[in-house]
């Protein structure tokens, strides 16, 4: 057989993987995501339960029941799947509804559902730009976005994380038909916000389009979670609005574009994750309309939120733990060997946290870290217990005064 004669190419590449500590572990949760889940780790082991610190079910709605039994619903009224894409027979009225609430809810003219975010973002820049039009894009946006640019012909310009000076001068001296400035509107990874205020001042400026991927911000981040552009005040100042559904809007999977109208109406046309995949479940749309109606009814679980992000960033620092500035419920602890978070993330486990360790190539060589994440499905008990944990493992390896 061909294999046979690459497979030591594979075995030795993962061999080098594991030698480096740089091999991912997969824990098997047997339990619903939230606050605590049962987890068996290593695989086959008898599970147990621990605090989650490192999902991004950030409102706490991926097994809250109003979200089941709305999914329960849609799944008696609309069936299983469409088998389908959109543009042949697989649009319903609740694909129509969802796309109409979530413009609604980002303060768009409208949107375009996608199987992921990920899907969402490889779509934008194919479909609406061309050879003589260019990107700007922060150093550390996403791999989806870096994955959609990479797709697209338009001349590509990164500049450093959150340097407005260096995007000033690019978008300066760009000649392009259309310039598209993309950001995350909160870095994943390190938890900080791009400073859309001033994009969006650059943008009138040098006449730029700007587009923000917001999956870690809306339903939580602004007065009344909006996302990042009502933390800024910079409402209908931002022409594109990529997001996902699989994160604080319930957790499980989708994602959209909202846009002006023209944007979407032209992405339906050439938008090849939505021409070539089939359309979202009725289970996910149902659900993802009654997230849509319980964030507009209150902001209980976004508020409950920032307090608990700002108890835990301040009890990580004051406790001595090197932590990553800002005001977002993801709060990198800096650890900087691949090993060290490892073995941390590890002994966490034994202590009853489940909080991951990150390490190239989620992150630049030299930056590993283990990336904590507040949910509102946790309570100050919860985060007091973590904390515990935290110290103890923290002085056991040297790495918190």
């Amino acid at each position: 057989m061909s294999y046979e004669k690459y497979r030591n190419i594979y075995a030795d590449t993962l061999t080098q993987i594991r030698e480096e500590g740089l091999y991912k572990d997969e824990r098997i949760i047997v339990s619903p995501q939230g606050g605590t889940v049962s987890v068996a780790f290593p695989e086959g082991t008898p599970p147990r339960e621990v605090i989650n610190l490192c999902s991004n079910n950030y409102l706490g709605l991926s097994s809250h029941p109003d979200v089941l039994q709305a999914a329960h619903n849609g799944l008696d009224s609309h069936g299983f799947g469409l088998s389908s894409v959109r543009f042949i027979c697989g649009t319903q009225d609740n694909h129509r509804l969802l796309e109409r609430k979530i413009a609604n809810f980002l303060g768009m003219e409208d949107a375009i559902l996608f199987g992921s975010c990920f899907d969402a973002n490889g779509a934008l820049f194919e479909g609406i730009l061309t050879a003589d039009d260019a990107i700007f894009s922060d150093k550390l946006v996403h791999a989806s976005i870096i994955d959609g640019i990479r797709l697209c012909k338009a001349q590509r310009n990164v500049f450093e994380h959150r340097n407005m000076t260096e995007l000033e001068e690019k978008l300066a001296a760009s000649t392009a038909r259309i310039k598209l400035i993309m950001v995350d509107g909160v870095f994943s990874m390190d938890g900080d916000m791009a400073p859309l205020d001033q994009i969006c001042d650059l943008g009138d400026k040098y006449n730029a389009l700007v587009a923000v991927d917001d999956s870690h911000a809306t339903g939580f981040i602004g007065k009344t979670g909006r996302g990042t552009h009502e933390h800024f005040g910079v409402q209908g100042r931002v022409d594109i609005i990529t997001t996902t559904f699989g994160k604080a809007l319930g957790g499980a999977t989708g994602g959209c574009i909202t846009a002006k109208k023209e944007i979407v109406a032209l992405l339906k046309q050439r938008g090849r994750p939505y021409l070539f995949s089939n359309s979202l479940m009725p289970a996910v749309t149902a659900a993802t309309i009654r997230v849509l109606d319980i964030l507009s009814e209150t902001t209980e679980r976004r508020d409950k939120l920032e307090q608990l992000t700002a108890f835990w960033r301040h009890s990580l620092t004051d406790a001595g733990f090197d932590i990553k500035p800002g005001n977002t419920p993801i709060v990198p602890v800096m650890l900087y060997d691949a090993k060290v978070a490892q073995e941390f993330s590890r002994r966490l486990f034994e202590a009853g946290v489940f909080a991951v360790g990150f390490f190239y190539p989620v992150v630049p060589k030299g930056e590993a870290r283990i990336r904590t994440q507040l949910s509102a499905a946790l309570d100050m008990s919860d985060l007091e217990k973590a904390l515990t944990a935290f110290v103890n493992v923290g002085k056991a390896l040297g790495v918190a005064s």
